[in-house]
C-alpha cells in the first residue's frame, strides 16, 4: 500500500516538510500585493476552497485502518490549512477581505461526504488537479513578488498531494473488479472537465491577467488528468511531473 513501506514514507515527507516550512518563516508579508481586481477575485475564491477542518476526511482515513494513512491525511490536511491561511494573509496584504463562502465549494464539500473514502478522495482530485493549474498560472503570470512566492510555496505542496491520494486511489480502486477500474477513473475525468469547465467560466477574467485562456488552461488540467490516471492504475510517485 502506497509503496514497499505502506503510507509511512508519505508520513514523513509531510513530517519533513512541516520542519523545513517552520525553519523557513512566512514571507514578508509587509511588502504588499498588487493585483487586477479579476486576480483578486480568483484568490478570494480558492482561499475559500483550501479553507476547512477536514474532519470528514480525517475519520474517513482513520476507518481504513491504516495508522500511518491516517497520520499522513492528519498532515495533508494540516498543510490545506496552512495555504488557506498563506492566501488570506496574501489578501490582507492586498487590502482585500476573504469570503465567507463560495457556492462551489459547497457543492464540492456535499458531494464529497456522500459516500466513503474512495468517493471523498475522488471529488478532492477535482480541486487538486484544478489547483495545480491555478497556482502555477498564478506563481508565473504576475510580476508581484509576494503573490508569486506564496502561489509558488502552495503549488509545491500540490505536487506533492496528487502523488499521495493517487497511492491510496490505486490502493481503493485495486479492490474492485479489474474491468471496473478504468470506466470509472473515465467518468472522473468527465467530472473534472465539467468542473473545469465552471471554473473557466467563473475565473476567465482572472486568468487572462494571468496569461492563460479558458482553453488553455482547460487543455492543461486535462493533461494532468491523464497523468494522475495512469498514477493511480501504476503508482510510480517518485516519476510524478504534475506541469512544470
Amino acid at each position: 500500500m502506497g509503496g514497499t513501506d505502506g503510507f509511512a514514507k508519505w508520513t514523513r515527507r509531510f513530517e519533513d516538510e512541516r520542519e523545513r516550512r517552520a525553519a523557513q518563516g512566512d514571507p514578508d508579508w509587509t511588502r504588499g500585493a498588487v493585483l487586477h481586481r479579476a486576480v483578486w477575485a480568483g484568490v478570494q475564491r480558492f482561499q475559500v476552497g483550501e479553507d476547512g477542518d477536514g474532519a470528514n476526511l480525517v475519520a474517513k482515513a482513520a476507518e481504513a485502518g491504516d495508522a500511518d494513512y491516517a497520520r499522513a491525511v492528519r498532515l495533508f490536511v494540516a498543510e490545506e490549512q496552512n495555504h488557506a491561511r498563506l492566501l488570506a494573509r496574501l489578501l490582507a496584504a492586498g487590502g482585500r477581505p476573504t469570503l465567507s463562502g463560495h457556492w462551489s465549494d459547497t457543492a464540492f464539500v456535499r458531494l464529497r461526504r456522500l459516500l466513503g473514502l474512495r468517493t471523498e478522495l475522488l471529488v478532492l482530485m477535482i480541486a487538486e488537479v484544478v489547483a495545480l493549474r491555478y497556482y502555477r498560472a498564478l506563481r508565473d503570470g504576475t510580476d508581484d513578488v509576494l503573490t508569486s512566492e506564496v502561489a509558488g510555496r502552495i503549488l509545491a505542496d500540490e505536487r506533492r498531494h496528487v502523488p499521495f491520494h493517487c497511492a491510496r486511489l490505486h490502493d481503493s480502486l485495486a479492490e474492485l473488479p479489474a474491468a471496473t477500474r478504468r470506466p470509472v477513473l473515465a467518468l472522473w475525468r468527465l467530472l473534472l472537465l465539467a468542473a473545469t469547465l465552471v471554473v473557466v467560466a467563473d475565473h476567465g477574467a482572472g486568468l487572462r491577467r494571468l496569461g492563460v485562456g479558458r482553453r488553455r488552461f482547460a487543455a492543461d488540467v486535462m493533461a494532468s488528468s491523464a497523468e494522475v490516471v495512469r498514477a493511480v492504475l501504476t503508482p510510480r510517485p517518485d516519476a510524478w511531473t504534475g506541469g512544470a
